[in-house]
């Protein structure tokens, strides 16, 4: 009989959990979605797709397997509980964290971050949060629910310090969201590489956690995320700016909404695994 290969974890990350220092975590988690479900089959499938890539940056001269990062596969839900879901993920990182790790979590729908965030300024107070994607995410309700993929970077910045939310890429919200926006955070519409590049000295040395929405990547590049929105960022684009982490003190990230079933070209995938892979490599130290 044929066996058909499945990864079991993200390529090239071979450290164990308790010597890693960082942990990759899947969060299959799409309860939320409002036009098209599907991002908690991303997890599984970036990881399928990373082996379609090489372990080695050209770009970065860095390669995985000389930096310390474990996949210890994804959460568990029970399918539609928000509240305990949410529960789950903020408890599985107070974990990481209390072991002196960091974290990468792999979505799954942008309300998982919220756990995240909760958990990591727990620790770091002053925590200033970096968001890309496609949707400000800043209405204070979406259908009656203060909790949901529409509303996460509203919960967030009520989160941290005034002025600690710098978003970039955006390019869809209501009259209310901009309102908020311009009262409440740094926004930086349509574009991600460039006005990153222009506030680096603002973000130096600050404990940083970064959130990217891969939606803010035009869908002809990432045509497989639950709401597509047309007219983003390029994928070199997106590969450059990720590349700027490397001076910043990043404690954590996630990649959500990715949803890779419709794309039958697997373009997608391989593009969130080439993100996630670069991003690591970027912001780790050697070993």
């Amino acid at each position: 009989m044929t066996e058909y290969f499945v990864a079991k974890k993200f390529l090239g990350m071979t450290a164990a959990a308790v010597d890693a220092e960082w942990i990759y975590v899947g969060l299959p988690m799409d309860f939320t979605a409002s036009f098209q479900p599907g991002s908690r089959f991303g997890p599984p499938r970036i990881r399928e797709a990373s082996y379609g890539l090489e372990t080695y940056s050209l770009l970065l001269d860095r390669d995985l397997e000389d930096v310390s990062v474990a996949d210890v596969g994804d959460l568990e839900f029970a399918f539609g509980n928000v509240s305990q879901a949410l529960t789950q993920i903020g408890e599985a990182a107070q974990s990481i964290l209390a072991e002196g790790k960091r974290f990468v979590a792999v979505g799954g729908e942008h309300l998982v971050t919220l756990p995240l965030i909760q958990a990591v300024v727990s620790h770091y107070p002053d925590l200033v949060v970096v968001h890309w994607d496609a949707h400000a995410d800043l209405r204070d309700t979406y259908l009656g629910e203060r909790l949901s993929h529409a509303t996460v970077l509203r919960r967030v910045a009520e989160l941290l310090r005034p002025g600690h939310l710098y978003q970039f890429g955006i390019r869809s919200g209501t009259r209310e969201e901009m309102v908020y926006a311009k009262a409440h955070t740094h926004l930086y519409p349509e574009a991600v590489l460039a006005p990153l590049t222009s506030v680096m000295e603002e973000l130096k040395g600050r404990p940083l956690y970064v959130t990217i929405d891969l939606d803010v990547i035009d869908p002809g590049f990432f045509p497989g995320t639950g709401t597509p929105e047309p007219g983003g960022i390029s994928a070199a684009e997106a590969l450059s700016a990720l590349r700027l982490l490397g001076g910043l003190n990043v404690v954590g990230m996630d990649f959500v909404e990715t949803m890779p079933l419709p794309d039958v070209s697997q373009r997608t995938a391989v593009l969130a695994a080439k993100m996630i892979r670069d991003a690591l490599l970027t912001v780790t130290r050697p070993r």
